[in-house]
C-alpha cells in the first residue's frame, strides 16, 4: 500500500507538470466514456433491468399464432377459455385491451391513454397499488365504474393528495370512482412507449356485443400468464396449443376454414424485441467511438514515453527496476482515466437528460433510463479498462528500454524500430476503426434518403389530422354518430379556404393497421386460403383532404350509403395481387372466407398504395364507405369493437397549420363543447413522428462517425507530428545534401498516406465483417454498397492528408543549419 500511494504520489506530480497534455487526455477520455455510458444507460434501463412486476421471468406472453403471423393477439371469448382450459402451466392469467378515454371535469377535456384489465391481471403480475387497491372478479363481472390511476396522474391532477381514494373521476362523461394509486414506476402495457403510456386502468367487463359471433374474428385482446413454478417455456406452449385446437372447435361454422396454434413467449423478450437491436446496434458504435479514444490516448502517452527514455535509462542506472517503471505508468494511465471518467459521468448525466427528449415515443420503459449505481458501476469499470488499455502502450516503451543506447543519445532523444512500428499500429488501428464506423453512417444516410424519396402515397402538405373519441353515453347508437360524422363534416366543409374534409376510422397503411380475411369471387371454400389486408372505413372526401392520387374508376360520393349497392375501393397492390393482369373495376369480394354469407361488394377504384412509415412494404389495403352497414364488411364503423366509436378527422386548407387547428377545434367545440380532441397536428408532423426512430438512429450512428473521423485525424496529426521532430537531423542532412523543399514535404505526406491505406484496407475488412449486424435496419440500399465504402476511404484519405499537411510544411520550411546545430 505504501509503494502504491508512492506510485499516486509520483504520477500525479508529474501529470501536474503537463496541464495541457493532462487535459487533452482527460477530456478526450471523458468523450469516450461519457458517451458509452448515456448510451449503456438506454441498454440497462430498456433491456437490462428487471421488469417491473414480481417474479418477472416466469410472465410470459400468451396469444394465438394466426395465419403463419405469431399476433400474440387473442378474441375476447378466448380469454375466459384460456383461464379455465390452461391450468396445467398457468398459476394465473390475466387479459387486457388497449383503450382511451375522454376526462372531464377539468377547465380542458382530454384524451387520456388506459387499458381495460380483467381481475386477474394486477395479480398476475404481482403489483400493488401504495393507495387503496385493485378491483375485484365482483365488480369486473358486475361492470362497476371504478379505476385505477398512475402515479403520474396522481400527481397531475390530484397533487398527490393522499384522500383521493373514493373521490369521482369524470370518463367519458360517466362518472367513476378512483379506488387505487398505482406505485411511480409502474407501467402498463409496456410495448405502447411513451406516446401511448396508460394512465389510468378500467374492469375488463367484456360486454355481450364483445363476446357475440358478430365480432368473433376480432383478435385485439392480449393476455399474460405467470408459469407454474417448474414449467418450462415448452411445456407452457403446449398447454397452450392444447386450448387453442380446443377454441378452433367452438368456431362458428363462417370461421370454420381459420387455423390457430397457441403461442407462448417471454414477457421481457417481447416487451423489447423492436428496440433491441437498435440499442446494441448503438452501443457497438459508441463502443467504437470509446476504443478510437483509448488509441488516441495510448499514442499520446506512448510519444511522451519515447520522449522519457532517457529519463527512464538514467533511473534504471541508478536502481530502478523495470516492473516499478510499468507499474507507475499503469497507475498514471489509471489516474487519467478515473479522472476522465468522473467528467465523463457528468457528460454523461447531461446526455441522458438530452436524450431523452430526443428519443422515439415508440421507445419502450424510456422512463426507466436514468443514471443509477449500475450506470455509475459501469462507467467506473470501463475507466479501469481504459486506463490499463491506454498504459499498455507506454509500458511496453518503457519495458523495452535499452539502457545503453539510451545513455548514448544525449540530448537526441530518438525511437528505435519496434516504436515506429508500434506508433504506425496505432494509426493505422485508429483509421480503420474510424472507417467501419464511418461507412455505417454511410450507409444509414444513404438509406435515410434512400426513404425519403419514396413517395407515400398521399401529399402530407397542407393536411391535418386530429383523433377523437365519442363517449358511449351520449352516442350509443348508429345515427347518433353518423349525426356528428355530418355535422363535423358539413361545418368543416364551409370554413373559408378548406379543401376537402373526412372522416376515417385509421389514417394510411401501416404494420399496426387494422386487418381483416377477405375472399375474392370465383374462389372456392376449397381452395381457399387465408388472406388479411387492411381495411379502412371512410366518410366525406377522404382521398381528397390525404391527397391520394386515384388510379382508375372513381371514388366514393354521398349517394353510396347504405340504400345502394355495397362498394368498395382497393389499393394498387391489391389490385394487383386479387386480379393480376386485369383491370380491377367490377370485381367483387367480401370479408372473411366463403363460406360467410356477407353481401358482395363492388370494387369501383382504384387508388395509390399509401405508406406510413414510407420503409415499410406495401400491404394490401380496401376502402369502404362508412355510411354503408357495419354487417357488409365485418367493420363498418369509424371506431373500433372494443369501445365507443373513434377515429380521426382529416382536413386540407391551404392555410396556415395553426389557423387550420384553430378552426377545426373552435368547429368541434361547437358540435360538442366537452369533446376532447387528440393528437391535432399537421400529417407532416405526424409522418415525422413516426419515422423519427430512423432519423435518430442515423444522426447519433453519423455522430458517433464523426467524432471517431475527428479523432483519428487527431492521431494522425499528432503522429505525424512527431514523427517530423524525431527526424529532424535527417531532414536537414537530407536538404543539405541538395533535396528541394517539396520533395520533403511530400516524403512526410506519403508516409501519412501509406499509414492511411493500410487502416483503410483493414477497415474496410472490418466494415463487411459487421454489415450483416446493420443490413436489417437499412432500405434501399445495401450494407456493403461500394459506392459508399469508396466515397469514405475518400474521405479518410481527404482528412488524412490534411492532418498531415501542417506537419508536412514545417518540416519542408525548417532552416537546415538550424537543425544541425540542435542535433
Amino acid at each position: 500500500m505504501e509503494a502504491l500511494a508512492q506510485n499516486v504520489r509520483f504520477a500525479f506530480r508529474h501529470l501536474r507538470r503537463t496541464p495541457a497534455f493532462t487535459l487533452t487526455v482527460v477530456l478526450t477520455l471523458a468523450l469516450g466514456i461519457g458517451a458509452t455510458t448515456a448510451i449503456f444507460s438506454l441498454v440497462e434501463g430498456v433491456l437490462l433491468r428487471p421488469l417491473p412486476f414480481q417474479d418477472a421471468d416466469r410472465l410470459v406472453l400468451l396469444g394465438d399464432h394466426l395465419g403463419g403471423r405469431p399476433g400474440m393477439s387473442v378474441r375476447a371469448r378466448e380469454i375466459e377459455t384460456y383461464t379455465l382450459a390452461a391450468t396445467g402451466a398457468f398459476s394465473s392469467l390475466g387479459g387486457y385491451i388497449t383503450t382511451s378515454f375522454e376526462l372531464s371535469g377539468s377547465a380542458q377535456p382530454e384524451q387520456i391513454n388506459a387499458a381495460r384489465l380483467n381481475s386477474q391481471m394486477f395479480p398476475t403480475l404481482g403489483v400493488q397499488p401504495i393507495l387503496g387497491r385493485v378491483f375485484t372478479p365482483q365488480e369486473d363481472n358486475a361492470r362497476q365504474p371504478v379505476a385505477v390511476i398512475s402515479y403520474a396522474l396522481w400527481t397531475d391532477h390530484y397533487n398527490r393528495d393522499p384522500h383521493v381514494l373514493g373521490a369521482s373521476i369524470m370518463l367519458d362523461r360517466k362518472p367513476y370512482s378512483l379506488i387505487g394509486v398505482m406505485p411511480r414506476g409502474f407501467e402498463f402495457p409496456l410495448q405502447l412507449g411513451r406516446l401511448y403510456q396508460a394512465q389510468l386502468w378500467v374492469p375488463l367487463s367484456l360486454s355481450p356485443d364483445e363476446l357475440s359471433d358478430q365480432h368473433s374474428g376480432f383478435w385485439g385482446y392480449h393476455m399474460i400468464a405467470r408459469l407454474k413454478d417448474g414449467v418450462s417455456l415448452s411445456q407452457a406452449a403446449q398447454d397452450a396449443d392444447r386450448v387453442a385446437h380446443q377454441i378452433m372447435r367452438d368456431f362458428p361454422a363462417s370461421m370454420s376454414a381459420i387455423q390457430i396454434q397457441g403461442d407462448v413467449r417471454p414477457l421481457r423478450e417481447t416487451v423489447a424485441a423492436d428496440v433491441r437491436p437498435v440499442l446494441q446496434m448503438l452501443f457497438l458504435a459508441v463502443a467504437i467511438v470509446l476504443l478510437i479514444a483509448c488509441v488516441n490516448v495510448s499514442s499520446l502517452l506512448l510519444v511522451r514515453a519515447i520522449r522519457q527514455r532517457r529519463e527512464y535509462a538514467v533511473r534504471v542506472a541508478i536502481g530502478a527496476s523495470s516492473s516499478r517503471i510499468i507499474r507507475e505508468s499503469l497507475v498514471e494511465g489509471l489516474l487519467l482515466s478515473m479522472a476522465g471518467g468522473l467528467l465523463g459521468l457528468v457528460f454523461a448525466a447531461i446526455a441522458i437528460r438530452t436524450t431523452l427528449h430526443l428519443m422515439p415515443d415508440s421507445m419502450p420503459r424510456i422512463d426507466s433510463v436514468s443514471m443509477n449505481p449500475i450506470v455509475a458501476a459501469f462507467a467506473l469499470v470501463v475507466a479501469v479498462a481504459a486506463g490499463v488499455l491506454c498504459s499498455l502502450a507506454p509500458a511496453f516503451a518503457a519495458l523495452r528500454v535499452n539502457l545503453i543506447e539510451s545513455l548514448k543519445e544525449g540530448a537526441q532523444i530518438g525511437g528505435n524500430a519496434s516504436h515506429t512500428w508500434l506508433r504506425s499500429a496505432l494509426v493505422v488501428s485508429e483509421v480503420a476503426i474510424a472507417l467501419v464506423l464511418l461507412t455505417l453512417s454511410g450507409v444509414f444516410l444513404r438509406s435515410l434518403q434512400k426513404m425519403q424519396q419514396v413517395d407515400p402515397g398521399f401529399r402530407a402538405d397542407h393536411a391535418l389530422i386530429a383523433g377523437f373519441q365519442l363517449p358511449l353515453a351520449q352516442y350509443p347508437a348508429t345515427a347518433s354518430v353518423g349525426a356528428f360524422n355530418r355535422a363535423v363534416i358539413d361545418q368543416l366543409s364551409s370554413k373559408p379556404g378548406v379543401t376537402a374534409v373526412a372522416i376515417t376510422n385509421a389514417v394510411a397503411a401501416s404494420d399496426v393497421s387494422p386487418r381483416s380475411a377477405f375472399t375474392v369471387e370465383g374462389v372456392s371454400a376449397d381452395h381457399w386460403k387465408l388472406k388479411f389486408a387492411a381495411f379502412t372505413s371512410v366518410y366525406g372526401d377522404y382521398f381528397g383532404a390525404m391527397g391520394i392520387p386515384l388510379l382508375e374508376g372513381r371514388t366514393f360520393t354521398m349517394h353510396d350509403d347504405s340504400n345502394a349497392p355495397p362498394v368498395v375501393i382497393v389499393n394498387q397492390s391489391m389490385a394487383r395481387d386479387c386480379w393480376p393482369g386485369q383491370s380491377a373495376i367490377g370485381k367483387r369480394m367480401h370479408v372473411g372466407n366463403p363460406r360467410k354469407e356477407l353481401p358482395w361488394a363492388a370494387v369501383i377504384g382504384v387508388v395509390a398504395d399509401t405508406k406510413m412509415p414510407r420503409d415499410v412494404p406495401g400491404i394490401d389495403q380496401w376502402y369502404t364507405p362508412m355510411d354503408q352497414p357495419a354487417t357488409l364488411y365485418g367493420s363498418g364503423t369509424p371506431g373500433n369493437l372494443s369501445g365507443p366509436p373513434s377515429g380521426y378527422i382529416t382536413m386540407r386548407s391551404a392555410l396556415d397549420p395553426q389557423y387550420m387547428i384553430q378552426t377545426l377545434r373552435s368547429t368541434i367545440a361547437e358540435i360538442d363543447p366537452l369533446l376532447a380532441l387528440q393528437e391535432v397536428r399537421p400529417v407532416t408532423d405526424a409522418v415525422s413522428a413516426i419515422e423519427a426512430p430512423r432519423h435518430f438512429n442515423t444522426d447519433l450512428i453519423t455522430a458517433f462517425a464523426l467524432g471517431a473521423l475527428l479523432l483519428a485525424i487527431t492521431g494522425i496529426y499528432a503522429v505525424m507530428t512527431f514523427s517530423v521532430s524525431q527526424r529532424t537531423q535527417e531532414i536537414a542532412i537530407r536538404m543539405t545534401l541538395g533535396a528541394h523543399r517539396a520533395g520533403i514535404a511530400k516524403l512526410v505526406l506519403v508516409s501519412g498516406v501509406r499509414l492511411t491505406l493500410l487502416g483503410c484496407g483493414l477497415g474496410v475488412l472490418g466494415s463487411l465483417a459487421v454489415s450483416r449486424l446493420v443490413s436489417s435496419f437499412l432500405f434501399g440500399v445495401s450494407a456493403t454498397d461500394p459506392l459508399i465504402y469508396i466515397l469514405c476511404v475518400l474521405i479518410m484519405m481527404i482528412m488524412a492528408l490534411l492532418a498531415s499537411t501542417l506537419p508536412a510544411s514545417r518540416a519542408s520550411s525548417a532552416n537546415p543549419m538550424d537543425a544541425l546545430r540542435s542535433s
